[in-house]
């Protein structure tokens, strides 16, 4: 990557923007958008290991699309290990669908819908699929009403051999919203939708080398480190991401030698340790020193982060990244760009800075796939609650097991929001809907570059630095001005 002039001070997305190349790429299926970190994902997105927003869900939706999760570190290792289990257990090309019994209530069937984007519920009896159900049909049915009485019946089921398009054309034909796919037994195994057929041929699952869906999980700096890595990789951990706010610490150095040890120890399969939060080349350098593989850069720029207004620590995202992945690429690491971005625009200028993936926590909050409950509104909006790592919330839950006393000092400091209403988007409310329209972004910021993959793209790119209202004018507007 270039300036068209060079800059004086440190720029965050906004501050800059990227000029058009000349271009061989006409299209932008033609471009590769596997990350340039090492564990080369067929996305270069990673959902943040916050406690509001992965879950596993999260991670089996996202892994399908070619990207990964990362299960929070506040979480018991038990509870962890299910989720895994659950993340490999999960069908690699059909969606896993919301189950009810045909005695489940209309009540809690509508509860669980909103779990998922295909908005309905299949009912299941000794494993197979006899009905589903959708809201309109429950709408207006007592709540204990019983879900084999609102239930449709005409199903269209499908062997799991049918390709994509197969289902995709034989639901357009036959009008129906969603195909039932079952084993030779006639047990369910998962659901398509039309979009869900397109985004299945358009997608490439983030896979481990048995075929199975990729998962991370995030570490701390406390207690026994090498203990819960050591069971983490057991329970078949893809990456592991030794994390904390301050990640040039002594702490995190010693916290990240131990599970790299624990790693190396494994002759099976390396998987590699990401280490942060840092945003300087010095922090770059100690964290690859240390061992980690990639390094997580970003302090402050979250939207549930009140780091920067509190301490007045942290630096401007993009150039953070742009030096972070510089002083990577000279030890032969690779940098994740964690936080700040609220557009694909930030995306694709995180990757021209040299990024190997991006790391997406609050803009997923507001999707059917996170971990939190839907809320409604006075005024009829949907939306979920989330909260920042650092605040007392989460303070609170990561020091449940200690003394009333402890938890009550602990409870004194936070750097981040507890409560915040990230509402869906009507257009996007799913975290594929957000991940097409990221995609679709990136694709084509890379085909304004001339790049085919994202190592053409960060070599290519040329970016420059614009006012507030440069940024202003790039904007669209939804109505008449």
């Amino acid at each position: 990557m270039r300036f068209l002039t060079p800059p004086v001070h440190d720029l965050t997305y906004n501050d800059v923007f990227m000029v058009p190349n000349r271009s061989a790429v006409t299209s932008r299926h033609d471009v590769d958008l596997t990350s340039t970190d090492g564990a080369a994902t067929p996305l270069p997105l990673v959902v943040a290991n916050m406690t509001a927003v992965s879950g596993r869900r999260m991670a089996e939706t996202v892994a399908r699309r070619g990207a990964v999760a990362i299960i929070p570190q506040d979480l018991p290792t038990d509870v962890v290990g299910e989720a895994i289990a659950r993340v490999k257990g999960a069908d690699v090309v059909f969606d896993t669908p919301v189950r009810v019994s045909p005695h489940t209530t209309v009540g809690e069937t509508l509860s669980l819908i909103p779990k998922r984007s295909h908005g309905l519920a299949v009912v299941v009896e000794d494993s197979r699929p006899v009905g589903v159900v959708r809201p309109g049909a429950a709408a207006g049915s007592d709540r204990f009403t019983q879900a084999h009485e609102v239930m449709g019946t005409d199903l269209v089921t499908v062997p799991t051999s049918t390709t994509p398009r197969e289902i995709f054309e034989l639901l357009t034909s036959s009008h129906q919203d969603v195909a039932v796919a079952v084993d030779d037994d006639g047990r369910l195994v998962g659901v398509m939708t039309p979009r869900g057929a397109l985004r299945a041929g358009l997608y490439t699952p983030a896979t481990d080398p048995s075929g199975r869906l990729q998962v991370g999980v995030a570490v701390g700096i406390n207690g026994d480190v090498a203990g819960r890595a050591e069971r983490l990789l057991d329970a078949g951990a893809d990456l592991l991401v030794v994390d904390t706010a301050h990640g040039h610490q002594e702490k995190m150095l010693s916290a990240l030698a131990a599970v790299t040890a624990v790693r190396d120890a494994r002759a099976e399969r390396r998987v590699p340790v990401v280490a942060g939060n840092v945003v300087t080349a010095e922090g770059t350098r100690d964290l690859a020193a240390a061992g980690a593989d990639i390094v997580k850069v970003g302090v402050g720029p979250g939207a549930m982060c009140t780091t920067r207004m509190q301490t007045g620590v942290g630096r401007p995202q993009f150039s953070a990244v742009l030096e972070c992945a510089e002083a990577a690429r000279a030890e032969g690491r690779a940098v994740w760009a964690d936080g700040g971005v609220k557009h694909p625009r930030d995306i694709a200028l995180a990757l021209a800075a040299g990024a190997g993936s991006v790391m997406i926590g609050s803009w997923f909050a507001g999707t059917h796939e996170s971990t939190g409950d839907l809320l409604t509104d006075a005024s009829g909006r949907s939306y979920k609650e989330s909260f920042g790592m650092a605040s007392a919330r989460a303070v609170r839950n990561r020091t449940k097991d200690s003394s009333g006393y402890e938890r009550a000092r602990a409870a004194l400091f936070e750097e981040g929001i507890s409560s915040s209403r990230m509402y869906l988007d009507p257009d996007r409310p799913g975290v594929e809907d957000l991940l097409d329209f990221i995609t679709s972004g990136v694709r084509s910021s890379c085909t304004y570059a001339g790049a085919r993959d994202l190592t053409e793209f960060a070599e290519l790119a040329v970016v420059g630095v614009q006012s507030s209202s440069g940024y202003e004018e790039g904007r669209p507007v939804h109505s008449s001005w």
